[in-house]
């Protein structure tokens, strides 16, 4: 009943994430939001391994996670460049 709970708290949050990341002002709203929906879907995959008892799914959670974050600062740096090449022409 508690697991059935939380996938659902967890899909409205990354159905509230995907309507900000369609109506972001910003392209960096754009990125946090779909950085966000990387991050409940690994707290999704870790209440999945907690609920059904497999301990392996917490260091696969940590896994997607740590690739979350190295892949949101490589984007970020990327349009950095890309905002200081065009202010320069």
């Amino acid at each position: 009943m508690i697991f059935f709970a939380t996938l659902t708290v967890l899909g409205v949050s990354v159905a509230l994430c995907l309507v900000r990341a369609i109506k972001g002002p910003t392209p960096f709203d754009r990125i946090l939001s779909i950085s966000s929906i990387g991050t409940i879907i690994a707290i999704g995959i870790s209440v999945h391994g907690f609920a059904f008892e497999r301990p392996d799914f917490v260091d696969i959670s940590l896994m997607y996670i740590l690739l979350n974050f190295l892949g949101t600062i490589a984007i970020l740096r990327y349009y950095k460049i890309k905002r200081k090449k065009s202010n320069v022409l």
